[in-house]
């Protein structure tokens, strides 16, 4: 299985998750993945929903890889294993105002935490992406990062504030990294752990006075929320953000704080 995924370009954490999801799928049943059938993965689900309460991102996690296996290893029939997947929950994401932003940057002293938090922010990153960027994906002479095999194995630029290179220079000056942008101090070569990133914007977002539950993501949301109420279109955002889908993007229609006031009709621009 784990062949299959890398002939058809997962990233190593999808495959990772994957394999996961299979093992804790045959210990509930203790049975060996192509004994399992579609009911059997059912039950597992539904005991893991009721009692575990996993997201709906992890049932079509494990739904996805029990077919992976049972289609594209074991060579089964697709319509044999046939199962519908949940509905996603649309939820809202939290979102901070410019303001809180700012006083969140303003209040972190640490140089490296400080341009951890500026930089997620102001290129829309993700935390997977920015833990891996190395000081060569800061692209200077042509003010963009370059986020190498993000989300799904594949790579895009985002937009390098002027303001953040000033302060990535502070950084990288003061720290000299060794491989990746942002280390761990323990381990020189090594990035930071997921904890400690999530960590670094709880720690800034309660020094700055913020009382919404905010993560580490939260920072990209508000990059896609205030570049929507800048103007920048839907596709353009949906390019920096690394989106496959337009229907991804969409959901910052619903966050963006549009002021119907500011609106002028085009004939308004037409000389009649």
């Amino acid at each position: 299985m784990i062949l299959e995924m890398r002939v058809r370009n997962y990233s190593q954490r999808t495959i990772e998750s994957y394999v996961t999801a299979l093992s804790k799928l045959t210990i509930f049943h203790h049975l060996a993945v192509e004994q399992l059938t579609v009911d059997q993965l059912k039950e597992y689900l539904n005991h893991r929903i009721i009692h575990d309460h996993i997201s709906v991102s992890m049932v079509n996690q494990t739904i996805s890889a029990y077919k992976i296996y049972h289609v594209d290893v074991l060579k089964k029939d697709p319509l044999d294993i046939r199962i519908k997947r949940p509905r996603r929950e649309r939820k809202l994401p939290a979102i901070l105002s410019t303001k809180e932003i700012e006083q969140m940057i303003t209040v972190t002293l640490n140089l490296k935490h400080r341009a951890i938090i500026a930089l997620a922010y102001s290129a829309g990153l993700r935390k997977e992406e920015l833990k891996y960027l190395k000081p060569e994906n800061i692209d200077s002479a042509r003010m963009r990062v370059h986020i190498v095999r993000g989300k799904g194995n594949k790579s895009r630029y985002s937009i390098l504030s002027e303001k953040v290179l000033l302060l990535l220079r502070m950084y990288f000056n003061a720290i000299k990294p060794r491989e990746y942008l942002f280390e761990s101090n323990q381990h020189k070569g090594k990035p930071l752990a997921d904890s400690t990133l999530n960590l670094i914007v709880k720690i800034a977002a309660k020094k700055a006075g913020i009382k919404k539950r905010i993560y580490f993501h939260t920072l990209r949301h508000c990059f896609a929320t205030h570049m929507l109420e800048k103007g920048v279109n839907l596709k353009a955002i949906q390019h920096l953000m690394g989106h496959q889908s337009m229907r991804t993007t969409s959901v910052y229609l619903s966050t963006a704080n549009m002021n119907p006031e500011s609106l002028r009709s085009p004939l308004d621009e037409m000389n009649i």
